[in-house]
């Protein structure tokens, strides 16, 4: 696609919902906020404040009854992901903004929210690397990637990408010297005291120690996977 004119105000929205991974809004939100001549719209269901995984309360602006056609949407992930898998008010919304929006940017695990709704089959996708394996319940080709680009799909692999992918669609949105000039505004230069960002790179006991912590999450996550798959007719096997 290509970029957009600078003169089409962009409506730029973001779903958040009880149990959300919050940087997988807020990261996005501090860049894609930037933008010149948009508005950014934080959607749920309601305008009712809700709180993400931790406890920070987050307040929607805007409902998906009132919200308008995007430019682009934001599906973030966090734990509150697997309450969403089933539910079509949420994957309705989904899809009829996908269908018509220039991008739409997953961050996380709202690739698999993406999935349940049908969008990700035949797609080169990425997600946190803890539910990296379930992108083929939902006919996705995984690619270990941090930032993943399939036509208007945008997927930013695991919480903190979310910064890099919103990076991304903004130089797709208003071109590279914008983001840049974002980035530059953010001071985006990060320099980690460790290399353990990875599974590739953590020492073993910090990766076994993370899969640990989040095993009950993981088995759901699976579960919900295999059944969705079910539900959508897709054989992981022939993927």
């Amino acid at each position: 696609m290509s970029e957009i004119l600078p003169t089409t105000h962009l409506h730029i929205g973001a779903i958040i919902f009880p149990a959300i991974d919050q940087i997988d809004f807020t990261g996005p939100f501090e860049i894609l906020s930037r933008l010149p001549n948009s508005t950014f719209h934080v959607l749920w269901k309601d305008r009712m404040p809700l709180k993400d995984g931790k406890g920070l309360i987050l307040t929607p602006d805007t409902t998906f009854a009132e919200s308008s056609p995007l430019n682009l949407l934001v599906v973030p992930g966090g734990i509150g992901q697997e309450a969403l898998m089933d539910d079509e008010v949420v994957l309705s919304f989904i899809r009829e903004q996908a269908a018509q929006a220039d991008y739409v940017l997953s961050v996380c695990t709202g690739a698999l929210i993406c999935g349940a709704a049908g969008l990700l089959r035949g797609k080169r996708a990425a997600t946190h690397w803890n539910s990296f394996h379930l992108l083929e319940y939902f006919g996705a080709i995984p690619v270990n990637e941090r930032v993943v680009q399939d036509g208007n799909f945008v997927f930013a692999s695991g919480v903190t990408s979310g910064l890099d992918g919103a990076l991304g669609v903004a130089a797709l949105l208003r071109g590279d010297l914008v983001a840049q000039e974002i980035q530059l505004q953010t001071q985006y230069a990060p320099e980690p005291p460790f290399t353990s960002g990875t599974p590739e790179t953590a020492p073993s006991a910090v990766l076994q120690a993370a899969q640990q912590a989040v095993q009950s999450i993981s088995s759901a996550r699976l579960a919900t996977a295999q059944r969705i798959a079910a539900r959508l007719g897709i054989n992981k096997k022939l993927v």
